[in-house]
């Protein structure tokens, strides 16, 4: 949830997903790669999550309006 709540925030501030993905390779000297690829599948995770749950929410109002 603190990936999805965060790329939220990165979004609404203008930030693309480019930049993010600079973010992670310029720290992965300094933290690792191992923890630049697991906050990457995260992160991944975090956004089917949401991709999931927009679906949702456009399915429930479709129905609504029939």
């Amino acid at each position: 949830a603190s990936y999805l709540l965060n790329l939220g925030a990165a979004r609404e501030m203008g930030i693309d997903p480019e930049r993010i993905r600079g973010v992670l390779a310029a720290v992965a000297p300094i933290v690792g790669t191992a923890r630049v690829a697991s906050a990457t599948g995260a992160i991944a995770a975090a956004l089917e999550v949401a991709e999931l749950e927009d679906e949702a929410a456009l399915d429930e109002a479709n129905l609504d309006d029939q």
